[in-house]
């Protein structure tokens, strides 16, 4: 289930169901000798996560369309969602999160390995990806996981979709590890946050990656307990999930909000103390193996569990994405891009 594979797949514009480059203008496909294989590095980033969406569309826009993409934790959910042809409907399913429908779908767990069972969001999740496999998806894809205990990288190429995806994104302490075979898996960001040499072990030539944490150190935040209106909708849309009103009086802010004067509870100091070690791997990482192009997220302040500024985030991505297009160009020609 973890070894590295290599397949070969049809890249068609039709097979992957993802957004392609508008018609008018379009350049002729260079020739296959000349067609660079790209790969994209969705790095993690919680919340900030969702601006992913806004670099996929912007660069698909320029007719930059990857051969390969490899994710960690949030970029593990965009980047799947995308290599299986659902980039709508993450995205939709992420304009539609407010306050309350992001507290909704966390649950809280009994069994003493984490705050989150997870089991909500795993049926969303659930709603649109189960059932699909990695290995037959029309663009070759591999989540990054940590294996418990050991704080080995786990590359999964294998196997169902959401799974992978789950065990990417098990912020530890705070989602319960996922098991994968005989593994316990969490969040791959403490391994591997901006997967650039995985995309380089997939076979791409040109790697472009996409970082949320550019300057979000120091800046997480939580989202305070503030109920819908009367009468507001609920539980609708793409990935929606059964809305339980348990969690409305109260009980996951005494976890995840700071206490007065700034102090930290068990949550904010789990989720302070990950970012502080996130930060120090992202660093070295790139250090040792920098990526080609690096799209950089910067300026707002989007916390780790804002998740219902999916609208903000997303327009964050298409700017950052939009900075980084002249340094694309100017090592690949579009044509060489979009062939």
């Amino acid at each position: 289930m973890f070894s590295l594979v290599r397949k070969s797949f049809d890249m068609s514009e039709e097979r992957r169901g993802n957004p392609a480059p508008p018609a008018a203008g379009e350049t002729k496909s260079a020739p296959a000798a000349s067609r660079v294989k790209i790969g994209l590095a969705l790095g993690s980033g919680a919340a900030r996560g969702w601006a992913h969406i806004g670099v996929l569309r912007e660069l698909a826009d320029h007719g930059i369309v990857p051969d390969v993409i490899a994710g960690t934790s949030i970029g593990a959910v965009v980047g799947g969602c995308y290599a299986a042809g659902k980039l709508d409907q993450i995205e939709a399913f992420a304009r539609s999160l407010t306050k309350r429908r992001v507290f909704a779908l966390m649950d809280l767990s009994f069994s003493g390995m984490s705050l989150i069972s997870g089991e909500r969001l795993k049926t969303a999740l659930e709603h649109e990806v189960k059932g699909l496999l990695i290995e037959d998806l029309p663009i070759p894809f591999a989540a990054v996981a940590t294996e418990v205990g050991t704080g080995h990288e786990i590359w999964l190429q294998r196997g169902a979709l959401d799974l992978a995806i789950r065990a990417s994104y098990a912020l530890p302490g705070i989602f319960e590890p996922v098991r994968v075979g005989e593994r316990y898996l969490f969040d791959g960001a403490l391994v591997n946050p901006v997967p650039v040499t995985v995309c380089r072990a997939l076979g791409a030539e040109y790697v472009i990656g996409i970082n949320m944490a550019a300057d979000m150190m120091y800046r997480s935040k939580v989202v305070p307990d503030q109920a819908a209106a009367p009468g507001a909708a609920a539980g609708i849309g793409p990935f929606a999930s059964r809305l339980g009103s348990a969690l409305e009086n109260g009980l996951l802010p005494r976890y995840f909000e700071r206490s007065a004067g700034g102090a930290p509870n068990v949550a904010t100091a789990m989720i302070d103390a990950f970012n502080i070690v996130q930060d120090r791997i992202l660093r070295s990482r790139l250090a040792g193996d920098p990526p080609d192009a690096i799209v950089n997220t910067r300026g707002n302040d989007i916390g780790m569990f804002d998740f219902h500024r999916a609208d903000e985030a997303i327009a964050m991505g298409r700017d950052a994405a939009k900075r980084t297009l002249p340094t694309i160009f100017a090592h690949i020609p579009v044509a060489a891009a979009s062939g």
